[in-house]
């Protein structure tokens, strides 16, 4: 009986450190085929930043740009639909954060490996989870594009077609 507790109470502290992280908002993502693209996974920590981590697959090998779009819509096969970047202050590209961004556009570019994978994370503290504020991303789209953003091109940083494309919903409880 004891050896069973004791078990029991190792497994429930160990439980945490497996675990999704609370209120985590899983996105698949899909090409412009309709295959499987990975996801994108957004949790807001304790200090209010975001964190966003793709894990990508079937994607073409090289730099990608990664943006948030203006509309929780991703129809095949050029996501046009997504509409441009979400960007609600409406600031031109370079003067939206101290890191050159619109608040749509992550920090840096993705590298998809020869084996068409990628797996990165980012922190940013201009985005957020939370629906009441106007810099929340629920309720929009993430957009993988064809080349790297060039962080100075306005609107779109140069980044070329969209190639795979998740609507970020709110969790559901």
């Amino acid at each position: 009986m004891r050896v069973a507790l004791v078990a029991l109470s190792c497994c429930l502290l160990a439980a945490p450190a497996f675990a999704k992280a609370k209120n985590a908002v899983v996105v698949p993502l899909k090409t412009t085929a309709g295959e499987d693209a990975g996801t994108a996974t957004f949790h807001e920590g304790k200090k209010g930043k975001l964190t966003i981590k793709l894990d990508l697959k079937n994607l073409p090998i090289g730099d990608h740009a990664v943006h948030i779009h203006q509309n929780p819509v991703c129809e095949a096969p050029d996501f046009k639909t997504a509409g441009g970047h979400f960007n609600p202050e409406k600031k031109q590209h370079g003067t939206m954060n101290p890191l050159g961004h619109h608040a749509g556009d992550l920090p840096q570019s993705v590298t998809v490996g020869e084996n068409h994978a990628a797996s990165v994370s980012f922190k940013v503290d201009y985005l957020s989870l939370d629906p009441n504020s106007p810099d929340s991303v629920l309720g929009h789209s993430i957009m993988i594009h064809e080349k790297a953003d060039d962080m100075k091109t306005d609107p779109t940083g140069n980044a070329g077609n969209r190639i795979a494309c998740g609507v970020i919903s709110a969790p559901t409880p």
